[in-house]
């Protein structure tokens, strides 16, 4: 057996790794991962053409090419999983890659053809071979200004949500009990009028179900109205969430310059691989800034800081704004 040495395996780990533009080898396989996954979802939609039966074993061919890449890909990121998560033992490391998103994401999308290919009901999980194409979203900054807005205000998102299905919930219950006797077969139970909340409370308004009588519509007019209110919450949320992304955006770090400290990521950092929700927790800093080759990142809470990563920090409380220099 051929010996491999540590910097061997190091440098698949920086190549298979995401993120780096000075690093041509990486950057190259991060071009050649993404046509693969986007092609291997070409094929998967072209198959459901009938009309292309005639090149079914192209596709088969296609689709069997790059579900191979995605194994071999899978193997080298279980394999350097002990670089990734370098506070684990080696087993303890290789159980969290298979227990993290992309584990199992990557699970999924190559476990239904080797294995359940017989199984109509686990073909279905080849959807989720789409969800590697959030890989692409780890190198553009402008998706993680979005990804960062839906973390934070993921509270009062929920809270919003919460409110939409009370509502819809609500409205069923009233229009069975005004609808029932006019619709028996339209409104057979308080479940039924789901359907018809749903289109109301979101304004879609198919049509297909709709009250006939007086009080019906009444409550019909009102239900609508409130579901234009509600679901405007949400929007609101996110539309304060991209104020506030801004906003913090706009801070001159000239104001902070005594304070602000730049932290260079290197193989004996403890900060590789956590988050900077972790980070932050753990050592009382705010990270402003994210320099990841020659790309500019904003600290999103779930980003995971990788080696080569230069971070401008300051102290938790240092980023607070003086009340009379924010007037």
């Amino acid at each position: 057996m051929i010996p491999i040495s540590k910097e061997f395996k190091q440098r698949v780990y920086q190549t298979i790794e995401i993120g780096n533009k000075n690093d041509l080898i990486s950057r190259m396989f991060d071009i050649f991962l993404t046509v693969v996954i986007i092609l291997n979802i070409l094929v998967t939609f072209l198959q459901t053409f009938e009309s292309l039966s005639a090149y079914k074993d192209l596709f088969n061919a296609v689709e069997e090419v790059t579900l191979m890449i995605f194994l071999i890909e899978y193997l080298l990121r279980l394999w350097t999983s002990d670089l990734r998560y370098p506070d684990k033992t080696r087993l303890g490391a290789m159980i969290a890659f298979i227990t993290s998103f992309d584990g199992i994401i990557e699970l999924l999308t190559i476990l239904p053809f080797f294995f359940l290919s017989g199984f109509v009901a686990f073909r279905m999980l080849r959807i989720v071979r789409i969800f590697h194409l959030f890989r692409i979203n780890k190198t553009i900054d402008s998706f993680h200004v979005i990804s960062n807005v839906i973390y934070e205000k993921r509270t009062q998102l929920a809270s919003s949500f919460f409110i939409i299905f009370v509502l819809m919930i609500s409205s069923s219950l009233c229009m069975y009990s005004a609808e029932h006797a006019a619709q028996p077969e339209a409104f057979r139970n308080a479940l039924s009028g789901i359907w018809w909340s749903m289109s109301a409370v979101l304004t879609v308004g198919y049509g297909d179900i709709y009250p006939i009588t007086t009080v019906g519509k009444i409550i019909g007019i009102i239900i609508s109205f409130l579901g234009v209110c509600v679901v405007a919450i949400p929007t609101g949320i996110i539309s304060a969430g991209f104020v506030e992304q801004a906003h913090r955006a706009e801070i001159d770090p000239s104001s902070m310059e005594s304070h602000l400290n730049t932290v260079i990521i290197d193989i004996d950092s403890l900060w590789i691989n956590k988050t900077v929700k972790e980070i932050e927790q753990l050592s009382g800093l705010r990270l402003l800034v994210i320099k990841r080759g020659d790309v500019i990142m904003n600290p999103s809470p779930s980003v995971s800081i990788q080696m080569k990563d230069q971070i401008l920090t300051v102290e938790e409380t240092d980023f607070i704004p003086d009340q009379e220099n924010t007037d």
